[in-house]
Protein backbone atom coordinates (compact mmCIF):
# COMPACT_ATOMS: atom_id res chain seq x y z
CA UNK A 1 0.00 0.00 0.00
CA UNK A 2 1.19 3.64 -0.28
CA UNK A 3 0.80 6.96 1.85
CA UNK A 4 -1.88 7.82 -0.68
CA UNK A 5 -4.39 5.16 0.78
CA UNK A 6 -4.26 7.08 3.70
CA UNK A 7 -5.33 10.51 2.87
CA UNK A 8 -6.44 13.93 4.29
CA UNK A 9 -7.09 17.47 3.51
CA UNK A 10 -5.98 18.63 7.08
CA UNK A 11 -2.90 16.41 6.48
CA UNK A 12 -1.89 17.58 2.80
CA UNK A 13 -2.29 21.24 3.50
CA UNK A 14 -0.17 20.99 6.37
CA UNK A 15 2.41 19.07 4.20
CA UNK A 16 2.45 21.63 1.79
CA UNK A 17 3.78 24.58 4.38
CA UNK A 18 6.14 22.53 6.39
CA UNK A 19 7.34 21.15 2.94
CA UNK A 20 9.17 24.55 2.79
CA UNK A 21 10.10 25.82 5.62
CA UNK A 22 13.52 26.15 6.86
CA UNK A 23 14.87 23.67 8.98
CA UNK A 24 17.95 25.12 11.07
CA UNK A 25 20.45 21.51 9.93
CA UNK A 26 23.67 23.55 10.32
CA UNK A 27 23.16 24.65 13.66
CA UNK A 28 22.12 20.89 14.70
CA UNK A 29 25.92 19.88 13.20
CA UNK A 30 27.29 22.27 14.88
CA UNK A 31 25.72 21.06 17.83
CA UNK A 32 26.91 17.49 17.15
CA UNK A 33 23.11 16.83 16.71
CA UNK A 34 23.99 15.80 12.69
CA UNK A 35 27.19 14.50 11.32
CA UNK A 36 29.08 16.35 8.34
CA UNK A 37 27.93 12.85 6.17
CA UNK A 38 24.50 13.76 7.43
CA UNK A 39 24.03 17.00 7.04
CA UNK A 40 25.30 16.44 3.19
CA UNK A 41 22.99 14.17 2.22
CA UNK A 42 20.20 16.10 4.06
CA UNK A 43 21.03 18.95 1.98
CA UNK A 44 20.83 17.82 -0.98
CA UNK A 45 16.70 17.18 -0.23
CA UNK A 46 15.81 19.98 1.85
CA UNK A 47 13.48 22.27 0.17
CA UNK A 48 14.14 20.52 -3.34
CA UNK A 49 11.55 20.39 -6.17
CA UNK A 50 10.19 17.18 -6.26
CA UNK A 51 12.40 15.69 -9.39
CA UNK A 52 15.12 16.11 -7.72
CA UNK A 53 14.47 14.62 -4.50
CA UNK A 54 13.09 11.25 -6.67
CA UNK A 55 16.08 11.20 -8.65
CA UNK A 56 18.23 10.86 -5.07
CA UNK A 57 16.09 8.59 -3.64
CA UNK A 58 15.72 6.75 -6.48
CA UNK A 59 19.82 6.70 -7.09
CA UNK A 60 20.26 6.22 -2.73
CA UNK A 61 16.88 5.55 -1.19
CA UNK A 62 18.57 3.18 0.98
CA UNK A 63 21.00 5.87 2.14
CA UNK A 64 18.07 8.01 2.75
CA UNK A 65 15.54 5.93 4.38
CA UNK A 66 18.69 5.19 6.59
CA UNK A 67 18.95 9.10 7.62
CA UNK A 68 15.05 10.01 8.06
CA UNK A 69 15.04 7.24 10.16
CA UNK A 70 18.08 8.27 12.28
CA UNK A 71 17.34 11.94 12.33
CA UNK A 72 13.90 10.73 13.55
CA UNK A 73 15.86 9.11 16.81
CA UNK A 74 18.17 11.91 17.61
CA UNK A 75 16.32 15.15 17.27
CA UNK A 76 13.23 16.05 19.21
CA UNK A 77 11.88 19.82 18.20
CA UNK A 78 8.96 19.74 16.76
CA UNK A 79 8.55 21.54 13.68
CA UNK A 80 12.12 19.20 12.59
CA UNK A 81 10.45 16.13 13.59
CA UNK A 82 7.59 17.35 11.14
CA UNK A 83 9.82 18.32 8.36
CA UNK A 84 11.57 14.67 8.72
CA UNK A 85 7.90 13.40 8.52
CA UNK A 86 7.01 15.11 5.28
CA UNK A 87 10.78 13.76 4.08
CA UNK A 88 9.52 10.15 4.63
CA UNK A 89 6.09 10.84 3.44
CA UNK A 90 7.28 12.19 -0.23
CA UNK A 91 9.33 9.30 -0.15
CA UNK A 92 7.07 6.69 0.24
CA UNK A 93 4.20 8.35 -1.64
CA UNK A 94 3.30 6.34 -5.22
CA UNK A 95 6.36 4.08 -4.46
CA UNK A 96 5.40 1.27 -2.47
CA UNK A 97 8.63 -0.26 -3.78
CA UNK A 98 10.23 1.82 -1.08
CA UNK A 99 8.66 0.66 1.89
CA UNK A 100 11.28 -2.33 2.07
CA UNK A 101 14.04 0.57 2.56
CA UNK A 102 12.70 1.94 5.68
CA UNK A 103 11.70 -1.74 6.84
CA UNK A 104 15.52 -2.83 6.35
CA UNK A 105 16.89 -0.55 7.92
CA UNK A 106 16.67 -2.89 11.26
CA UNK A 107 19.67 -4.53 9.53
CA UNK A 108 21.91 -1.43 10.77
CA UNK A 109 19.90 -0.80 14.08
CA UNK A 110 17.27 -3.01 15.73
CA UNK A 111 15.49 -0.09 16.65
CA UNK A 112 14.85 0.67 13.51
CA UNK A 113 12.34 1.39 11.44
CA UNK A 114 9.52 1.35 14.33
CA UNK A 115 10.92 2.79 17.68
CA UNK A 116 11.27 6.49 16.88
CA UNK A 117 7.83 6.67 15.05
CA UNK A 118 6.22 4.94 17.81
CA UNK A 119 7.75 7.37 20.38
CA UNK A 120 7.07 10.06 18.55
CA UNK A 121 3.15 9.02 18.63
CA UNK A 122 3.58 11.02 22.25
CA UNK A 123 4.46 14.21 21.16
CA UNK A 124 1.95 16.52 21.81
CA UNK A 125 1.42 17.75 18.01
CA UNK A 126 -1.71 17.00 16.36
CA UNK A 127 0.33 16.83 12.83
CA UNK A 128 3.25 14.83 14.05
CA UNK A 129 0.98 12.34 15.52
CA UNK A 130 -1.30 11.77 12.18
CA UNK A 131 1.33 12.08 10.20
CA UNK A 132 3.14 9.66 11.98
CA UNK A 133 -0.16 7.13 11.97
CA UNK A 134 -0.15 7.05 8.43
CA UNK A 135 3.60 6.41 7.83
CA UNK A 136 3.29 3.61 10.86
CA UNK A 137 -0.38 1.78 8.27
CA UNK A 138 1.74 1.92 5.83
CA UNK A 139 5.00 0.39 7.02
CA UNK A 140 3.26 -2.13 9.49
CA UNK A 141 0.83 -3.20 6.38
CA UNK A 142 3.85 -4.14 4.74
CA UNK A 143 5.16 -6.81 7.04
CA UNK A 144 5.55 -9.95 6.21
CA UNK A 145 6.04 -11.53 9.34
CA UNK A 146 2.62 -11.45 12.40
CA UNK A 147 2.98 -7.92 13.93
CA UNK A 148 3.81 -7.91 17.66
CA UNK A 149 2.00 -6.84 20.57
CA UNK A 150 4.84 -3.45 21.15
CA UNK A 151 4.30 -2.47 17.29
CA UNK A 152 0.49 -2.51 17.64
CA UNK A 153 -0.06 -1.57 20.99
CA UNK A 154 0.95 2.52 20.97
CA UNK A 155 -0.74 3.23 17.33
CA UNK A 156 -3.76 1.65 18.75
CA UNK A 157 -3.91 3.29 21.51
CA UNK A 158 -3.77 6.97 19.67
CA UNK A 159 -6.04 5.51 17.00
CA UNK A 160 -8.83 4.75 19.59
CA UNK A 161 -8.18 8.40 21.47
CA UNK A 162 -8.85 9.94 17.77
CA UNK A 163 -12.09 7.24 16.90
CA UNK A 164 -13.60 8.69 20.17
CA UNK A 165 -12.86 12.29 20.17
CA UNK A 166 -14.38 15.29 18.45
CA UNK A 167 -12.00 16.58 15.78
CA UNK A 168 -13.03 15.44 12.24
CA UNK A 169 -9.61 15.46 10.86
CA UNK A 170 -8.19 12.71 13.70
CA UNK A 171 -11.02 10.58 13.31
CA UNK A 172 -11.02 10.83 9.22
CA UNK A 173 -7.21 9.33 9.64
CA UNK A 174 -7.84 6.53 12.49
CA UNK A 175 -10.43 5.09 10.27
CA UNK A 176 -8.39 4.95 7.03
CA UNK A 177 -5.89 3.73 9.12
CA UNK A 178 -7.88 1.43 10.51
CA UNK A 179 -9.08 0.13 7.75
CA UNK A 180 -5.82 -0.25 6.36
CA UNK A 181 -4.13 -2.59 9.11
CA UNK A 182 -7.63 -4.55 9.69
CA UNK A 183 -7.12 -7.40 6.98
CA UNK A 184 -4.73 -9.04 9.47
CA UNK A 185 -5.76 -11.44 12.13
CA UNK A 186 -3.30 -10.05 15.17
CA UNK A 187 -4.73 -6.46 14.38
CA UNK A 188 -8.33 -7.73 14.65
CA UNK A 189 -7.76 -9.47 17.70
CA UNK A 190 -5.70 -6.18 19.16
CA UNK A 191 -8.61 -3.97 18.02
CA UNK A 192 -11.12 -5.97 19.88
CA UNK A 193 -8.68 -6.12 22.98
CA UNK A 194 -9.56 -1.97 22.71
CA UNK A 195 -13.09 -1.08 23.61
CA UNK A 196 -12.56 2.51 22.94
CA UNK A 197 -11.91 1.47 19.40
CA UNK A 198 -15.33 -0.55 19.01
CA UNK A 199 -17.31 1.43 21.01
CA UNK A 200 -15.77 4.75 19.11
CA UNK A 201 -17.08 2.89 15.59
CA UNK A 202 -20.29 2.35 16.63
CA UNK A 203 -21.00 6.14 18.23
CA UNK A 204 -19.84 7.42 14.36
CA UNK A 205 -21.97 4.69 12.86
CA UNK A 206 -24.64 6.59 14.82
CA UNK A 207 -24.25 10.27 14.47
CA UNK A 208 -25.44 9.98 10.85
CA UNK A 209 -22.00 11.09 9.10
CA UNK A 210 -21.17 11.18 5.34
CA UNK A 211 -21.61 8.00 3.09
CA UNK A 212 -18.08 7.63 2.65
CA UNK A 213 -17.45 7.80 6.74
CA UNK A 214 -20.58 4.99 6.67
CA UNK A 215 -18.99 3.36 4.55
CA UNK A 216 -15.43 3.27 5.91
CA UNK A 217 -16.53 2.23 9.52
CA UNK A 218 -18.65 0.04 8.13
CA UNK A 219 -15.97 -2.48 5.97
CA UNK A 220 -13.67 -1.93 9.69
CA UNK A 221 -16.68 -3.72 10.72
CA UNK A 222 -17.02 -5.82 8.09
CA UNK A 223 -12.96 -6.55 8.69
CA UNK A 224 -13.52 -7.64 11.99
CA UNK A 225 -16.13 -9.90 11.92
CA UNK A 226 -14.26 -12.22 10.14
CA UNK A 227 -12.99 -13.43 13.55
CA UNK A 228 -15.68 -16.10 14.92
CA UNK A 229 -15.24 -14.74 19.05
CA UNK A 230 -16.01 -11.44 17.74
CA UNK A 231 -18.77 -12.30 15.10
CA UNK A 232 -20.04 -14.09 18.03
CA UNK A 233 -19.45 -11.59 21.11
CA UNK A 234 -20.03 -8.22 19.15
CA UNK A 235 -23.86 -7.69 19.30
CA UNK A 236 -24.25 -8.96 23.06
CA UNK A 237 -21.68 -6.14 23.71
CA UNK A 238 -22.74 -3.32 21.61
CA UNK A 239 -26.03 -4.05 20.17
CA UNK A 240 -24.84 -3.27 16.49
CA UNK A 241 -27.51 -6.12 14.51
CA UNK A 242 -30.15 -2.77 14.58
CA UNK A 243 -27.28 -0.09 13.87
CA UNK A 244 -25.98 -2.20 10.61
CA UNK A 245 -29.61 -2.51 9.20
CA UNK A 246 -30.37 1.02 9.75
CA UNK A 247 -27.68 2.20 8.89
CA UNK A 248 -28.41 0.10 5.29
CA UNK A 249 -32.00 1.08 5.69
CA UNK A 250 -31.24 4.94 5.31
CA UNK A 251 -28.32 4.70 2.75
CA UNK A 252 -28.06 6.19 -0.70
CA UNK A 253 -25.19 4.95 -1.99
CA UNK A 254 -24.61 1.61 -3.01
CA UNK A 255 -21.82 0.60 -1.46
CA UNK A 256 -22.65 1.18 2.26
CA UNK A 257 -25.05 -1.19 1.95
CA UNK A 258 -22.93 -3.80 0.49
CA UNK A 259 -20.32 -3.37 3.26
CA UNK A 260 -23.76 -3.62 5.81
CA UNK A 261 -24.79 -6.52 3.95
CA UNK A 262 -21.81 -8.32 3.74
CA UNK A 263 -21.26 -7.78 7.58
CA UNK A 264 -23.94 -9.29 8.35
CA UNK A 265 -23.86 -12.08 6.79
CA UNK A 266 -20.13 -12.09 8.07
CA UNK A 267 -22.32 -12.55 11.67
CA UNK A 268 -24.50 -15.50 10.37
CA UNK A 269 -21.46 -17.27 8.84
CA UNK A 270 -19.17 -16.61 12.13
CA UNK A 271 -21.72 -17.41 14.68
CA UNK A 272 -25.17 -17.87 13.34
CA UNK A 273 -26.97 -19.35 17.19
CA UNK A 274 -25.25 -15.63 18.48
CA UNK A 275 -26.85 -13.51 15.83
CA UNK A 276 -29.83 -14.69 13.49
CA UNK A 277 -32.18 -14.36 16.98
CA UNK A 278 -31.43 -10.39 16.88
CA UNK A 279 -31.79 -10.33 12.97
CA UNK A 280 -35.10 -11.34 13.45
CA UNK A 281 -36.57 -9.39 16.24
CA UNK A 282 -35.07 -6.68 14.60
CA UNK A 283 -36.96 -7.59 11.33
CA UNK A 284 -33.85 -8.10 9.02
CA UNK A 285 -36.20 -10.45 7.04
CA UNK A 286 -38.62 -8.33 5.70
CA UNK A 287 -36.15 -5.95 5.02
CA UNK A 288 -33.37 -8.19 2.77
CA UNK A 289 -36.64 -9.66 1.19
CA UNK A 290 -36.99 -5.97 -0.02
CA UNK A 291 -33.61 -5.64 -1.17
CA UNK A 292 -34.25 -8.54 -3.29
CA UNK A 293 -36.61 -6.88 -5.22
CA UNK A 294 -34.36 -4.01 -6.25
CA UNK A 295 -31.78 -3.81 -9.08
CA UNK A 296 -27.87 -3.63 -7.89
CA UNK A 297 -24.77 -3.17 -10.06
CA UNK A 298 -22.77 -5.14 -7.61
CA UNK A 299 -23.96 -9.04 -7.95
CA UNK A 300 -22.24 -9.71 -4.58
CA UNK A 301 -25.13 -7.84 -2.94
CA UNK A 302 -27.73 -9.91 -4.01
CA UNK A 303 -25.75 -13.06 -3.08
CA UNK A 304 -25.26 -12.26 0.34
CA UNK A 305 -28.54 -10.71 0.42
CA UNK A 306 -30.31 -14.12 -0.74
CA UNK A 307 -27.86 -16.22 1.33
CA UNK A 308 -29.47 -13.80 4.60
CA UNK A 309 -33.06 -14.42 3.61
CA UNK A 310 -32.35 -18.69 3.13
CA UNK A 311 -30.64 -18.48 6.83
CA UNK A 312 -33.05 -16.28 8.30
CA UNK A 313 -36.18 -18.27 6.90
CA UNK A 314 -34.91 -21.77 8.07
CA UNK A 315 -34.47 -19.77 11.76
CA UNK A 316 -38.21 -18.39 11.43
CA UNK A 317 -39.79 -22.06 10.51
CA UNK A 318 -38.24 -23.63 13.36
CA UNK A 319 -38.65 -20.78 16.06
CA UNK A 320 -41.27 -21.79 19.02
CA UNK A 321 -42.85 -19.46 20.27
CA UNK A 322 -40.69 -19.31 23.89
CA UNK A 323 -37.73 -19.34 21.12
CA UNK A 324 -39.08 -15.75 19.74
CA UNK A 325 -39.42 -14.84 23.13
CA UNK A 326 -36.03 -14.95 25.00
CA UNK A 327 -34.74 -13.72 21.41
CA UNK A 328 -36.32 -10.30 21.75
CA UNK A 329 -35.67 -10.39 25.84
CA UNK A 330 -31.88 -11.23 24.60
CA UNK A 331 -32.03 -8.54 22.13
CA UNK A 332 -33.13 -5.85 24.27
CA UNK A 333 -35.49 -4.86 22.05
CA UNK A 334 -38.35 -5.48 23.38
CA UNK A 335 -42.05 -4.85 21.24
CA UNK A 336 -45.58 -5.88 21.10
CA UNK A 337 -44.85 -8.65 19.72
CA UNK A 338 -48.11 -11.18 19.46
CA UNK A 339 -46.40 -13.02 22.67
CA UNK A 340 -46.36 -10.82 25.37
CA UNK A 341 -50.65 -10.43 24.93
CA UNK A 342 -50.69 -14.17 24.23
CA UNK A 343 -52.50 -15.54 27.89
CA UNK A 344 -51.67 -19.21 26.38
CA UNK A 345 -48.14 -18.25 26.16
CA UNK A 346 -47.98 -17.03 29.68
CA UNK A 347 -49.90 -19.69 30.90
CA UNK A 348 -47.15 -22.20 29.41
CA UNK A 349 -44.09 -20.54 29.74
CA UNK A 350 -44.28 -18.03 32.64
CA UNK A 351 -41.99 -20.84 34.54
CA UNK A 352 -39.68 -21.10 32.06
CA UNK A 353 -38.05 -17.67 33.34
CA UNK A 354 -36.77 -19.44 36.37
CA UNK A 355 -34.69 -21.58 34.73
CA UNK A 356 -30.85 -21.19 35.10
CA UNK A 357 -30.89 -19.63 38.57
CA UNK A 358 -33.66 -17.39 36.46
CA UNK A 359 -31.47 -16.25 33.77
CA UNK A 360 -34.69 -14.84 31.90
CA UNK A 361 -36.24 -13.36 34.92
CA UNK A 362 -33.06 -11.18 35.52
CA UNK A 363 -32.60 -10.14 31.84
CA UNK A 364 -36.07 -8.69 31.75
CA UNK A 365 -35.57 -6.57 35.58
CA UNK A 366 -32.12 -5.71 33.75
CA UNK A 367 -34.18 -4.15 31.01
CA UNK A 368 -37.02 -2.21 33.70
CA UNK A 369 -33.80 -0.79 35.42
CA UNK A 370 -31.26 -0.15 32.50
CA UNK A 371 -33.44 0.92 29.44
CA UNK A 372 -34.19 4.44 28.51
CA UNK A 373 -36.42 2.98 25.99
CA UNK A 374 -40.02 3.92 26.80
CA UNK A 375 -41.81 0.95 24.39
CA UNK A 376 -38.90 -1.60 26.28
CA UNK A 377 -39.63 -0.18 29.82
CA UNK A 378 -43.73 -0.48 28.59
CA UNK A 379 -43.34 -4.27 27.79
CA UNK A 380 -41.06 -5.36 30.08
CA UNK A 381 -43.29 -3.81 33.29
CA UNK A 382 -46.09 -5.69 31.22
CA UNK A 383 -44.19 -9.19 31.20
CA UNK A 384 -43.20 -8.96 34.55
CA UNK A 385 -46.81 -8.60 35.84
CA UNK A 386 -47.51 -11.18 33.64
CA UNK A 387 -44.97 -13.29 35.19
CA UNK A 388 -46.48 -13.00 38.69
CA UNK A 389 -50.08 -13.98 37.34
CA UNK A 390 -49.55 -17.47 35.71
CA UNK A 391 -46.31 -18.15 38.34
CA UNK A 392 -47.67 -18.90 41.55
CA UNK A 393 -44.61 -18.17 43.47
CA UNK A 394 -43.82 -14.90 40.88
CA UNK A 395 -44.60 -12.07 43.96
CA UNK A 396 -41.82 -13.53 46.52
CA UNK A 397 -39.22 -14.12 43.32
CA UNK A 398 -39.70 -10.70 41.71
CA UNK A 399 -39.76 -8.94 45.55
CA UNK A 400 -37.15 -10.62 46.33
CA UNK A 401 -34.41 -9.95 43.48
CA UNK A 402 -35.44 -5.88 44.12
CA UNK A 403 -38.10 -5.50 40.72
CA UNK A 404 -40.97 -4.53 43.05
CA UNK A 405 -39.32 -1.51 43.67
CA UNK A 406 -38.43 -0.52 39.97
CA UNK A 407 -42.01 -1.23 38.88
CA UNK A 408 -42.95 1.17 41.38
CA UNK A 409 -40.94 3.97 40.52
CA UNK A 410 -42.12 3.83 36.85
CA UNK A 411 -45.47 4.61 38.17
CA UNK A 412 -44.34 8.05 37.65
CA UNK A 413 -42.33 7.70 34.36
CA UNK A 414 -42.55 10.36 31.33
CA UNK A 415 -44.90 8.30 29.29
CA UNK A 416 -48.18 7.14 29.84
CA UNK A 417 -47.87 3.76 28.28
CA UNK A 418 -44.88 2.99 30.89
CA UNK A 419 -47.40 4.27 33.66
CA UNK A 420 -50.38 2.18 32.91
CA UNK A 421 -48.37 -1.20 32.39
CA UNK A 422 -46.15 -0.24 35.73
CA UNK A 423 -49.45 0.40 37.27
CA UNK A 424 -50.86 -3.23 36.15
CA UNK A 425 -47.56 -4.99 37.41
CA UNK A 426 -47.51 -2.98 40.42
CA UNK A 427 -51.45 -4.09 41.03
CA UNK A 428 -50.67 -8.05 40.54
CA UNK A 429 -47.56 -7.71 42.97
CA UNK A 430 -50.10 -6.37 45.35
CA UNK A 431 -53.22 -8.63 45.48
CA UNK A 432 -51.45 -11.93 44.49
CA UNK A 433 -51.35 -13.77 47.25
CA UNK A 434 -48.09 -14.43 48.95
CA UNK A 435 -47.56 -18.50 48.16
CA UNK A 436 -45.45 -20.85 50.27
CA UNK A 437 -41.46 -21.65 49.51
Amino acid sequence: MTLNLVSNSYLEESTAKIRVKQVPWEGYQRAGHVTLEELALIKKVDRQPRAKTESLHLSDGQAYAQLYLGLLKKLQRVDTLQSILVLIADALTDHEERIVLFTRASASDPDLPFGPLLRILETQDDFVQLKTSQILTVLLSAEQAPLQQWQLQPLLSYLSICVQGTSPNKRDVAVQCLEAILPRHEVRQAVWAIPGIVSGLVEVLKSNQTPQMNYQVGFCFWLLTFEADIAEQINKRYDVIPLFISVAQAAAKEKVVRVNIATLRNLVTKAPSANLPAMLVAELLPFVKNLATRKWSDEDILEDVQFLIDELNARFESLTTWDEYTSELTSGHLSWTPVHDSNLFWKENAAKLNEKDHLHLKRLIELLRTSQDPLVLAVAAHDLGQYVRYYERGKKVVTDLGAKTRVMELMSHSSQEVRYQALLSVQRLVSHPWQSV
